[in-house]
Parts: C-alpha cells; structure tokens; sequence
C-alpha cells in the first residue's frame, strides 16, 4: 500500500498545509478493500459551541444527494415501477406539452433542458416560509412547472446540469413508490445502506444536533459565517441538494452499493457508469482525461483508471465521493466551508491513480 496515501505520507501533510491556511474545514477519509486506511477532521463544526469536526461529524452534501435520489430511481426502475424510456408526462401532470415530452432517461442524465430552479425569486421568497417537507416539495414543483413551459435545450440535444430535472426526480420516486421521497429515501436507500446518522435533516434537526456541522459561508468580506443564522438556510432540502451524512456513512453506502443491497449488480453498473460525455472541468485538458456523467454518478478515467461519484457545492458546503472500482479505493471529502475542496480531490485522484496499482 502506498505510503503516500496513509498517515504522515504525502496526502496527510498536504491536507494539514491546507487546513493550517484555514482553506479546509471538514473530515477526510480515505479506505481500501472496504476499510479506512486514513481519518482526518480540522476545523470546527460549531464554533459557537467550541464543537470540533470529528470522525463521525454528519454534514449537508449539496449535490453528492443527487446519487441517492438516483439510487431510489434505480430500485423503482428494477422492481418495474418506473421506465428510463417512459416520459415524464406519463408519471406527472400539469406540465406544458413540450416538457411532457422529456423521459426519465435524460432526467438522470442531464440532458432534459429543466433549467435550475433555485435561480427563481419565488424561490428565494418561499424558503424562508416553507416549514414542512411537503410545502417545499410542492412549493418547488410549482415553480418548475412555471420556469419551464419550453426546455432549453431541446431535451436529449446535450447536456445541461439541472437541479430542477433532480427535484423532479425525486417527484418520480414519489409518484412511483406512492411514499413521499423523504420517507422513500431514508427507508430504502440511506437506512438499506446502514447509513445510522445520515438523513433529509430539517433546520430544527441542524440547530439542536450537536453531531451536525454548520455551514459556514464565505461573505463578501472574505469572513466565515454560520449560514444557517440567515433567512436562506430553508426548512429542509429536496432531491438535488438536501442529505446528511458523515464520512463513515458514506463509505457503508459504497459497501451495500457494491455488495448488491440497493440494486442488482446489473443496475448498479447501469446506473454507476456515464452515459454522456463532458467537457473539461478546467483547461488545459490533461492527456488520458475522460468525464461523463451516468445517472446520478459521474464518470472520470484519469490515468487509465475509472473514477466514480459526485461533487456538491453550496453555502458553507463542498463535497466529493470518489470510488475507484478497479483499484478498490474510496475518498470521501466533507466540508463545512465553501472554499472547494477540488485540491484536495485533484491530489488524492493523482496519488491513487498514479501509485495504488501496486
């Protein structure tokens, strides 16, 4: 096993440079063959209660949720209760003709044209009066339907990331399993899983878990602060942004993912593997770089190796899971500061592919 990678090797000191620069604040973890090999955690998960980040700290993913949401329409599609080739129209209503045309299919994959849903005044307006998990999910359903009477693009033309095409997701999963996607979720995905601390956390659930790291955002100043102290910091979140979950809970839902306790071994080679191929994150394009993004997971050969998971960013919020299937090595990255946490992932990708082969 490569020193590199384990505690005082390269990746350690290089993740305490970062957090000593105050540019991480969070747990790291890093696993082989299903077992951690490196635990980190700097930073404080409630200043205002001199609470430190621990191993076990649960925080909010942003869009890492987007993987369990489709990990939900993946079960419906097994057990024949959804359909990738079915459109949207045959499972909702009250949406323009041009809209009922999009499938399920290109809702995973990005490429239905639904737009970004948080970008609407409305929005803004009703997250600060919606108080339970049905007001929001219906709240923001009706401003979709609102925004998108003409996808742009024309869906199945390209790719186009869509927070609305996953909260619409998530009224699919609804719809279809007749639960509502809070409750499908926590049963069927996250606690199939064994994910014990992980949830679709409200804001009374944040405030009073001493377990729960608060967001803190950077404001305009370049100063931190607690993001849920503002009115933006909603009730509760939906299926493109909205779980909780710690480090360990990350790696069990990579151990069930694998071992065929959500979905059959086939379905989680379809659902895990890309579909569409992106463009470079950054330029210049690194020679070997491939991204794709499949449904719910994306896709990156770097360095002749496959690359699975998500990113997620947000207000006090930056996220990624990384899953090397070939080399059986899992990263999971947490934090609860918005400063990203890209090169933390950009060097654990480069010691991984590079020297874990051997």
């Amino acid at each position: 096993m490569p020193e590199e990678l384990l505690p005082g090797g390269e990746f350690d000191e290089y993740l305490a440079r970062r957090a000593e620069q105050d540019q991480f604040s969070g747990t790291v973890l890093l696993a082989h063959r299903g077992d951690p090999v490196l635990t980190r955690s700097y930073g404080m998960a409630d200043a205002s209660r001199s609470i430190r980040n621990g191993r076990s700290t649960v925080f909010g993913l942003a869009s890492v949720t987007k993987i369990f949401t489709a990990v939900a329409v993946g079960q419906l599609v097994e057990d024949g209760k959804l359909h990738l080739h079915e459109t949207l129209g045959a499972y909702l209503d009250g949406f323009s003709e041009a809209a009922k045309r999009v499938t399920v299919h290109q809702l995973l994959t990005h490429t239905a044209g639904m737009g970004h849903y948080p970008a609407s005044p409305d929005f803004s307006e009703g997250i600060k009066n919606w108080t339970s998990a049905g007001e929001m999910m219906d709240g923001v359903m009706a401003i979709i339907r609102e925004m998108e009477q003409q996808p742009d693009p024309v869906p199945g033309t390209r790719y186009k990331y869509s927070n609305s095409g996953y909260f619409m997701l998530g009224a699919l999963v609804a719809a279809a399993s007749r639960q509502t996607y809070h409750d499908y979720v926590r049963r069927h995905v996250l606690g199939a899983a064994g994910m014990k601390r992980s949830g679709l956390y409200t804001r009374p659930q944040v405030l009073a878990d001493r377990g729960i790291a608060r967001p803190y955002y950077t404001q305009k100043s370049g100063e931190r602060a607690d993001f849920t102290a503002t009115e933006h910091f909603g009730f509760v979140g939906g299926p493109a942004e909205g779980v909780y979950a710690s480090a360990p809970d990350l790696l069990a839902f990579v151990r069930a993912l694998h071992a065929g306790e959500l979905m059959s071994e086939a379905f989680t080679e379809l659902f895990t593997g890309g579909k569409v191929v992106l463009g470079p994150a950054d330029p210049p394009v690194t020679a070997g770089l491939c991204r794709l993004y499949g449904y719910g997971f994306r896709e990156t050969i770097l360095g002749g190796r496959r690359i699975l998971g998500h990113s997620g960013s947000g207000p006090g919020r930056s996220t990624n899971i990384d899953i090397y299937p070939g080399l059986d090595w899992i990263a999971v990255v947490l934090s609860n500061y918005d400063t990203p946490v890209q090169p933390l992932v950009d060097k654990e990708r480069d010691l991984i592919t590079r020297l874990a082969a051997g």
